[in-house]
């Protein structure tokens, strides 16, 4: 099977097509820059001879046609994702108008089916807190969000007129090999680093990148229509604090706010952030996470927390990105072989 992939040299994206290609199908995968495709794919082992690049960009419908034509199957994993108040024209570009093309020339393409990931934080649980994969897209305050609620809209529409579309909706992602250090992968470094002593109460979903990568290779192996949320968990910060200091064998130390009570922190941040050149860890978008507090049912196929963030933590070591004081006992964590992994991932489900 031939399967186009958009956003194959992001996170989500490059695991996606780790998995494909370890399934015995071929990608074409969309890249505005070919030699980082090679970059993100070869530390997972891909065989780059069984990937063709097509360079582009996501709102560029002459690149887009390119590598939807002739395709199976196409994975939308393209996306800016962000809390950077830097990047907002940005995501509104990519996240909604990128969204609209890609899925326009897939569907006119006859591609069958058509994976659209979106994210857990575009659901509105309604009464509760609890998301569920048929929960309806709600309208948040936080500009990524929005953007990727609008972008949800788009493929819900192509359902609504017959298109063989499914959405998911991955948890927070975290796991080993993130070829930009986004936000999630960032966000677990600065605690490591001592940037973050103090967490905003609540908590959000948790995940593997690979169970959510094996995951897409199951619907994208099985054509029609659906909503669905990708293997995760619920974890409370001061569980995920927990799990740092189980990890790492460190002390950690931590104060937990209200999150209401930091919301205007995380405003004043993002106003600052626009004009200051360096990154700043306490971002409007996470405190607003936390506020929300969305939790979704325990899937019994994801992997434990702690081995996600242990192999995270390992890969970052590795990778010079962590001292071996801040890995702590995560230094030179080995990693499971992923065919192993896959096998276990069945006999879970």
């Amino acid at each position: 099977m031939l399967v186009s992939v958009t956003g194959g040299t992001g996170f989500v994206g490059a695991h996606s097509v780790a998995a494909a290609v370890r399934r015995g199908h071929r990608v074409r995968l969309l890249a505005r820059d070919e030699a980082k495709a090679g970059r993100a794919l070869a530390p997972l082992g891909v065989d780059l001879g069984a990937v063709d690049v097509v360079v582009g960009d996501v709102t560029d419908e002459a690149s887009v046609r390119r590598v939807v034509r002739g395709a199976d199957a196409v994975l939308h994993a393209a996306s800016v994702y962000s809390f950077d108040s830097r990047r907002h024209a940005e995501m509104t570009r990519v996240n909604e108008r990128g969204t609209e093309v890609v899925l326009d020339a897939a569907r006119r393409h006859g591609a069958a089916p058509i994976v659209h990931v979106s994210t857990f934080g575009v659901l509105d649980p309604g009464e509760g807190r609890t998301v569920r994969a048929e929960s309806a897209v709600g309208r948040p305050r936080e500009r990524y969000m929005a953007t990727k609620a609008a972008a949800d809209r788009v493929a819900r529409r192509h359902q609504a007129q017959g298109a063989p579309v499914t959405i998911t909706y991955p948890p927070a992602l975290l796991g080993p090999h993130d070829p930009n250090l986004g936000d999630q992968t960032t966000r677990l470094r600065n605690a490591l680093r001592g940037l973050m002593p103090m967490w905003p109460l609540g908590g959000f979903p948790v995940g593997d990148v690979r169970d959510t990568a094996a995951f897409h290779m199951d619907l994208l192996e099985t054509p029609g229509q659906g909503w669905h949320l990708t293997p995760g968990r619920y974890v409370s910060t001061r569980q995920y604090v927990s799990v740092l200091r189980q990890v790492t064998g460190r002390r950690l130390p931590a104060v937990f706010l209200p999150a209401r009570a930091m919301l205007p922190v995380g405003l004043l941040t993002g106003a600052v952030q626009r004009v200051w050149p360096w990154h700043i860890p306490a971002e409007y978008g996470a405190v607003y996470t936390c506020v929300r507090d969305l939790r979704v049912d325990a899937d019994p196929a994801a992997r434990p927390v702690t081995e996600t963030v242990g192999d995270a933590v390992g890969w970052l070591h590795r990778a010079g990105l962590l001292s071996d004081r801040q890995a702590g006992l995560a230094a030179g964590r080995p990693l499971p072989v992923p065919a192993d992994r896959d096998e276990l991932r069945k006999e879970r489900r």
